[in-house]
């Protein structure tokens, strides 16, 4: 095969350019949770609401992540998840998780989600087995060839058991595929140092409280869990820190996000969505149970102080845009 000219080179260059700057432009990505009914199968109907809820919102969805229970689903529901959301053709982008530990498994699913009309992969860390520098190299190279769209890292060493080190993602960052790092170590160390050694990958908080430190810091957006019952009010949190004005946004939303991670999430969420009649049920997949939350009484009050807060700081800047 013979080799490409500059022109053409520079032109595929050019096109991944823009579509990572049109996925950096959406700064609030939900890791949507997925709705399930009473005998434990996907409410649909449910999930076709929460989807438009995050449209209406203007947020793009992340699918089948530790949110959505990913791993806790049959490899036929996951893609069935999938057919269904973008046979839905919301206007926002659409992320689809890979994760597991078999690397013949998500290449396949990759594979099969190639065709699709998503807009990007979420790639996690191998989890349980907490392979070392080469082996998390073997195994993002591995998935960023297989892929067909851009690609987002997941670090999550509270899920996975390890960081991905820093010559891990040197080494891929440069990949075509290789768009952006959601970081969720909860260290702001661990992100500065992504951030200073691997310039060329955008980063995106995976952390819904430590948003405001990470904005300042140099995050574009968040991957929120969150969202899922606050769309607007995520949204207007997130722009708030992206402009520096995060002062406006403690102790509330501090508070509040302390509530909604009380136990193992999507738990809570789950709970407050039902609660808001958002999904039918507040059921989840063995070993999760929506039972492990014994109290929900201070996520309803947050709840309420979360609308009251959005309802009035969204007056307060239409009042000085009037005067």
């Amino acid at each position: 095969m013979p080799l490409s000219s500059p022109n053409e080179m520079s032109s595929r260059e050019m096109n991944q350019e823009l579509t990572f700057n049109k996925l950096n432009q959406t700064p609030l990505w939900t890791a949507l949770i997925t709705p399930l009914s009473e005998s434990g199968e996907i409410d649909f109907v449910s999930l076709e609401n929460i989807a438009v809820a995050q449209e209406q919102a203007k947020n793009g969805l992340v699918l089948l992540g530790s949110t959505g229970e990913g791993l806790a689903l049959t490899p036929q529901e996951q893609l069935d998840i999938v057919e269904f959301i973008c046979k839905l053709s919301l206007d926002v982008p659409l992320i689809v998780a890979v994760g597991g530990y078999n690397l013949t498994e998500q290449i396949n699913w990759i594979t099969r989600c190639n065709h699709l009309s998503i807009s990007a992969y979420l790639l996690g860390t191998p989890i349980y087995s907490k392979p070392g520098a080469v082996g998390q190299t073997q195994w993002f190279s591995a998935l960023l060839d297989t892929a067909k769209h851009p690609c987002m890292l997941y670090n999550v060493p509270s899920r996975s058991g390890v960081d991905i080190p820093i010559s891990t993602l040197q080494a891929v960052q440069d990949h075509k595929n290789c768009w952006a790092l959601k970081e969720a170590s909860g260290d702001l160390q661990q992100f500065l140092a992504y951030r200073q050694h691997c310039p060329n990958i955008s980063l995106f908080s995976g952390e819904d409280a430590m948003m405001p430190y990470l904005a300042i810091a140099g995050a574009i957006g968040l991957v929120s869990v969150c969202s899922n019952s606050w769309p607007k009010e995520t949204k207007l949190y997130v722009e708030l820190s992206l402009q520096g004005k995060s002062q406006t946004l403690f102790p509330l939303w501090n508070n509040a996000l302390d509530s909604l991670f009380q136990v193992t999430s999507p738990i809570p969420v789950k709970v407050l969505m039902n609660e808001k009649k958002s999904i039918n049920t507040p059921h989840l997949r063995a070993p999760l149970t929506h039972i492990e939350l014994v109290d929900n009484n201070s996520l309803l009050m947050y709840d309420r102080l979360i609308s009251q807060w959005f309802v009035e700081y969204k007056s307060t800047v239409s009042i000085e845009e009037i005067n």
